[in-house]
């Protein structure tokens, strides 16, 4: 298909085969020398919406003018990159180093019955690191006649590798010599395509290496090494690999002997297996009774799940829902009761180090010193460990996730932020590219159904943004910037174009939204408004005085948040006002009032310094026609204000061991304080961790615990931008 006369092709899968031992095997994959090209070209052609592409490699980035601390983010910003363009431009100088990122992970087609799939997924480092592209379905053969294990097991690692060498195979030659490739501006390079990394969770890591299960896919640790922290994991040696190759002639004995310890390497160039084995979080971070009391009364909030029947009876925990726990799990043990007397400090200091491990491993971008901070958590974590031990959970940390923790910092040196190397971007693929592909189908002779259904789809793609290009009325590729990321993605305030209530009148405002000074505060506001040099005595005489003269508001009951400058402009965060309300059939949906993070005039982008939490109780608007008759003509206000009860400023330093903040209501003559404030100086939504005592009162639950707990902790746990953001 062309598209505009720049000869832009969407390349067909073709069905091949693969000879192992004696049976034949069937391959579908993109053709193996165009799915690059397809790559690279096709996703910053001129009629898309990609405008970011990097053919660079002198690229090193620092944070300070000195150039002392080194950031990495982008792919062309690690080490690795740098390497290979150095040792490639030997021979082919002016080269272009075309990294690629291959992905595979089996997975279920079916919710009963044996269909399977394996897709291998690829992406370049050159182009956005949300773009995957659907490389191969390999076969899914159980070797059901092999009634050896063993042998079994062998055959399937060998049918694999199989297939990997047959789809790899053009990249020996052309990551060598070069191949000359067109991006979708038109220009025209020598790309060297070079396998840099494989994506994968650990069982995939261990059949792509060749490593036994328990081992290390990277270094030579021993499954029954100890990870207490100290040891550390040397890199496997390439030499003895190859030297392991060579014995292949001199007869079985030598050659078994010469692999003990060593893995394998494709006959790829500049390729070393072990080094390009990714560090993988949704696999390797993620995955009592008193705890589940605690979970209960758990306020909400947009970015938490509530576990409203607890945690320990769950089954089969997914890597989502390890991560949902991870939200909440440091504020439900920090007053935990242990056996014997047995002091909680070390509990909640290994759990703080391995969360704050797992968020700092998740930043979009990183230097120097947060990779410090990474090492300083883990080891935090091994020093506090022994915890788990005295009480009976674990007899030993023998575990190959913890041992992978060690090899985070170098993989972000070597290849940039872990971002573009978690395999959730493959679980997120399966659903578009293997089970909704496969529920498309009619059952028989699924596979050429699906690959049929997937060129059709990206073919129509290629038409739409055609056509789009051409209505904007065919522009030129946009110049290409240097998008540098921040630690986190700024985000902005999406208000609802109509309120949800025309009007409402002052006394609801008291009984249903829990805002009994809502005229007092509103009043307050407007002599602040007016005379901003009053004192905030002059401004409590002012508005004693001051007289309103309407009794009912317009307003709106949520403002969320979208992040406009990160891979996807979506809705990230959300604040709920909500006053109780009855369904149809007469059922209770208990009302919401979510607490913010609310700016009092110096707070920055990082730090809570210049920040106080609120618990918002209702959001509204003056009307011009309201306005004039309390305003001067001069005087414009916000366009949306909020009604607010506070909590205590947050102290200098938080608290010790778990380092959350620690808050509570602040409290005036028995009144609860609040004010009114611009929408505008909302950050986002925050939320509180109750602090439960020993035992977790049986009268709070998640509606009403807000207004009976009296101490909160303010939890940094919920998303990546608050913990940044506290932090």
């Amino acid at each position: 298909m062309k598209l505009g006369g720049r000869g832009w092709k969407v390349y067909q899968f073709i069905e091949e085969s693969v000879r192992c031992f004696f049976d034949i095997h069937g391959i579908r994959n993109k053709s193996r020398r165009n799915a690059k090209a397809s790559c690279y070209g096709g996703e910053v052609c001129p009629f898309s919406h990609r405008e970011l592409f990097n053919d660079s490699w002198n690229d090193r980035h620092y944070a300070d003018k000195d150039k002392t601390i080194r950031l990495y983010h982008n792919m062309h910003t690690a080490k690795w990159w740098w390497s290979i363009q150095k040792q490639v431009e030997k021979n082919n100088p002016g080269a272009t180093i075309i990294p690629i990122l291959l992905s595979s992970d089996k997975t279920q087609l079916t919710m009963f019955g044996n269909k399977s799939a394996y897709p291998v997924y690829m992406t370049i480092g050159n182009i956005p690191k949300e773009i995957r592209l659907l490389l191969a379905y390999l076969p899914t053969s159980r070797f059901g006649h092999i009634k050896n294990k063993a042998a079994r097991r062998r055959t399937l690692g060998n049918l694999f590798h199989k297939c990997l060498s047959f789809i790899t195979e053009p990249l020996r030659e052309a990551g060598v010599a070069g191949i000359s490739i067109a991006s979708g501006d038109g220009i025209i390079r020598r790309g060297h395509p070079i396998v840099a990394c494989y994506i994968g969770d650990y069982p995939e890591q261990l059949l792509v290496t060749c490593v036994k299960t328990g081992w290390c896919p990277t270094g030579k640790v021993h499954h029954n090494s100890p990870s207490d922290g100290d040891l550390k994991c040397a890199l496997r040696d390439l030499a003895k690999v190859l030297d392991a190759l060579d014995t292949l002639d001199q007869g079985g004995g030598q050659y078994a002997e010469a692999c003990t310890d060593a893995g394998i390497k494709p006959h790829l160039p500049y390729t070393n297996i072990f080094l390009s084995i990714t560090s993988d979080i949704l696999h390797q971070l993620y995955q009592g009774a008193e705890l589940d009391a605690c979970c209960r009364p758990l306020p909400p909030n947009h970015n938490i799940r509530l576990f409203m029947k607890g945690i320990s009876n769950l089954n089969r925990v997914t890597g989502r829902e390890h991560d949902q726990i991870s939200c909440f799990l440091l504020g439900i043990i920090l007053d935990v009761k242990l056996p014997g007397a047995i002091s909680p400090v070390r509990l909640v200091e290994s759990v703080r180090g391995i969360l704050d491990f797992t968020y700092a491993a998740q930043y979009p971008m990183h230097t120097m010193e947060t990779l410090a901070e990474m090492e300083a958590a883990r080891m935090r974590f091994h020093q506090n460990k022994s915890i788990f031990v005295n009480l009976g959970v674990r007899d030993s940390f023998n575990l190959p996730k913890l041992h992978g923790m060690e090899h985070y910092p170098p993989n972000i040196e070597n290849f940039g932020t872990l971002d573009n190397c978690n395999t959730e971007n493959t679980e997120r693929l399966h659903i578009d590219l293997a089970k909704d592909a496969y529920r498309s189908t009619n059952r028989k002779n699924e596979f050429s159904q699906m690959t049929l259904r997937l060129e059709r789809k990206e073919k129509i793609l290629r038409h739409h943004q055609f056509v789009e290009w051409k209505l904007r009325g065919s522009p030129a590729p946009p110049v290409i910037q240097d998008l540098r990321p921040g630690i986190i993605y700024e985000r902005k305030l999406i208000m609802a174009k109509h309120p949800t209530y025309k009007a409402v009148k002052f006394s609801a405002l008291e009984t249903a939204y829990g805002a009994p000074f809502f005229r007092d505060c509103l009043s307050r506001y407007i002599v602040g408004l007016t005379d901003p040099g009053l004192s905030p005595a002059q401004v409590e005489r002012e508005a004693n005085s001051f007289d309103v003269s309407f009794n009912a508001v317009p307003f709106s009951t949520s403002d969320p948040y979208g992040s406009p400058n990160g891979p996807t402009e979506s809705i990230v965060d959300s604040i709920h006002v909500q006053p109780l309300k009855r369904t149809k059939n007469g059922d209770e949906i208990p009302a919401q009032f979510d607490t913010a993070l609310i700016n009092t005039g110096h707070g920055g982008k990082i730090g809570a310094s210049g920040y106080r939490i609120g618990q918002v109780r209702v959001v509204f608007t003056l009307p011009p026609h309201l306005a004039k008759q309390i305003l001067p003509t001069h005087i414009q206000p916000p366009k949306y204000l909020a009604y607010v009860e506070w909590f205590s400023a947050f102290k200098p330093q938080p608290e010790r061991h778990h380092l959350m903040y620690k808050v509570s209501r602040v409290i005036r003559n028995g009144d609860r304080l609040a004010s009114i404030i611009p929408v505008a100086n909302i950050r986002r939504s925050v939320h509180l961790l109750p602090k439960f005592g020993a035992v977790a009162p049986a009268e709070w639950n998640s509606h009403n615990v807000l207004d009976r707990c009296p101490v909160f902790f303010a939890n940094p746990w919920t998303d990546h931008h608050i913990y940044a953001t506290l932090y």
